[in-house]
């Protein structure tokens, strides 16, 4: 029969492999203006290199990956760099009442001009 192995996940290990992955990655933002640290365009690069870092040294400790502990990592590195991030909030608001009636009207028009002619070649359907 085939036989079943079972590997445990390192914790300890994977914990101790993941400050490298965060140490690289900081080497790599040095060379990014800290202006820039929000615009992502900037770092893709690094941010893909350090994601792959963290799952690797995860799956050498045989972790699967994310996991609670390499999240914990991985969001400490955001904090770290990404902390003055914030979106601002899109407030929506109606258009002017007069663009709102428009944009309510013309489709209230044109269904009742197509019902309209429906029920008006249906009635005619003799010469069709």
């Amino acid at each position: 029969g085939a036989r079943l192995q079972t590997n445990f996940c390192n914790e300890s290990l994977m914990l101790e492999k993941l400050p490298a992955c965060g140490k690289s990655f900081e080497e790599m933002m040095k060379k990014v203006d800290s202006k820039k640290w929000c615009n992502l365009t900037e770092f893709i690069m690094y941010y893909d290199n350090f994601t792959q870092c963290t799952e690797r040294e995860a799956n050498n400790a045989s972790c699967f990956w994310p996991n609670p502990l390499a999240e914990g990592f991985i969001t400490g590195i955001h904090k770290q760099f990404f902390s003055n991030c914030t979106s601002e909030k899109v407030y929506w608001e109606d258009p002017p009442d007069e663009i709102l009636i428009t944009l309510i009207l013309i489709p209230v028009t044109l269904t009742c001009a197509m019902i309209t002619l429906v029920v008006w070649c249906s009635k005619r359907s003799d010469i069709l």
